[in-house]
């Protein structure tokens, strides 16, 4: 709203200063600052609320150290991360830009699926919560949303190079021979290709469409069959993968903030023309506004790590975790960097692979040994992987720092997929 407000003041009456808010830059600062004093301010009066509500966490006793101390700690914190978010997006983004509306409606959706998740638990009572269907169905819901835009909506383009011939030199002599220097030439041209970014390949450029050419000459009109499906697994796999990161203190908010930072890098780079020719890599037109609404996301998390950080004060619920995994699925499909998710989201996919491997490894050692042979003998003393840690011994708060450390390294190896190719 401001950046339409300060816009009219500049061109009606050459307000001063007026002029900033044209700057993506400027934006997204005053949104990250915004979104930190949200969440630090009104944080602990959301907290208050919540405790008088009697909005606790019920806690099963799983063997855990410390995990009966958090009994009764108010959780669907998510909201105030929701408030955080939202709130910087509406002040300091372009709101008729199609990118910042689908996130906008990303963030809702998921966190109404999460709120009523967790609703559930607390006042029906039901530990079960939202039945898993539902959720489910409400994930490719939004991932359906989510890809019949970018696939459809006009807005969503990319510019790529067309070769346009060479520029020839006069004639020069190298080593005694003749040699005559060629320079070609490019043109950029918008289209709605549904290419997307690969790391570690030099032509580092997927064209989801390419999949499907086995039917003629015009498989490219059909790329959608590939494209919003794909859409969907991301939404829902990177989603869940969060709300099973969120088992101790921290842990899936300082994750969501480092991984907010790079996706914010990206879509920074992916949305300047100059950058993005630097680098060779897409330009994606009007995807910089994105700038604004990561760098709310990545206060949002910052700030609510003031009060979920061990001891935790409040936890964020499934309707902040669900919420903070699809925003990072939506977002890096925006910017065309979903392959770059099993690394960027290393932490999430290890933790949801965890679960995985042991029920698998459960069911194969019942099959064959019986019941109690696979009891006794878990692949992991407990999934997801923090509890193994935990089981071990481990202090919650160095599973979480240490976790931190491999995330840092994991995004410090995603930026670097720019140039090492």
């Amino acid at each position: 709203m401001f950046y339409y407000l300060f816009d009219f003041l500049d061109k009606q009456f050459d307000f001063p200063g007026a002029g900033v808010f044209q700057y993506i830059s400027f934006r997204a600062a005053m949104a990250l600052i915004v979104s930190l004093i949200i969440s630090l301010l009104f944080g602990k009066r959301i907290i208050g609320l919540l405790h008088r509500k009697q909005v606790g966490e019920t806690v099963r006793d799983l063997g855990l150290q410390g995990q009966m101390e958090k009994k009764g700690t108010p959780t669907m914190g998510g909201l105030i991360i929701l408030s955080a978010i939202f709130i910087p997006t509406i002040l300091f983004a372009k709101l008729h830009n199609v990118y910042i509306i689908l996130m906008l409606v990303s963030t809702i959706w998921l966190g109404a699926i999460g709120f009523i998740d967790d609703y559930i638990k607390v006042f029906k009572k039901d530990k079960k919560g939202l039945h898993g269907l539902f959720k489910v169905a409400g994930q490719i819901g939004i991932g359906l949303i989510v890809g019949t835009t970018l696939y459809f909506h006009d807005g969503v383009v990319v510019k790529e190079k067309i070769s346009s011939g060479q520029i020839t030199f006069p004639v020069e002599v190298v080593n005694g021979s003749e040699q005559t220097p060629h320079l070609p030439l490019y043109s950029t041209v918008e289209t709605k290709s549904m290419k997307t970014t690969i790391p570690f390949v030099k032509n580092n450029e997927f064209d989801y469409s390419s999949l499907l050419s086995f039917l003629g000459d015009n498989y490219r009109q059909w790329a959608w069959l590939i494209f919003i499906p794909f859409v969907i697994l991301i939404v829902t796999a990177v989603s869940n993968g969060a709300n099973i990161t969120d088992g101790i203190d921290g842990l899936a908010t300082g994750t969501s903030a480092i991984i907010g930072v790079v996706l914010g890098i990206l879509a920074y780079v992916s949305g300047n023309n100059v950058f993005a020719d630097y680098l060779n890599i897409m330009y994606i037109p009007n995807s910089g506004e994105l700038v604004i609404f990561i760098a709310a996301f990545v206060g949002a998390c910052v700030g609510f790590l003031w009060y979920n950080s061990f001891p935790a004060q409040v936890f964020m619920g499934d309707t902040g975790s669900l919420a903070l995994g699809g925003i990072i699925a939506v977002f890096a499909i925006a910017i065309r960097k979903e392959l770059l998710i099993p690394i960027l989201c290393g932490i999430f996919l290890v933790e949801n692979l965890s679960v995985m491997m042991q029920v698998a490894y459960f069911k194969r050692m019942k099959k064959k040994f019986g019941i109690e042979y696979a009891r006794e003998n878990r692949l992991f003393k407990m999934a997801p992987l923090h509890h193994h840690y935990q089981k071990l011994g481990m202090h919650e708060s160095k599973i979480v720092s240490r976790f931190w450390i491999i995330g840092i390294m994991l995004a410090v190896l995603t930026i670097v997929t720019l140039k090492l190719r």
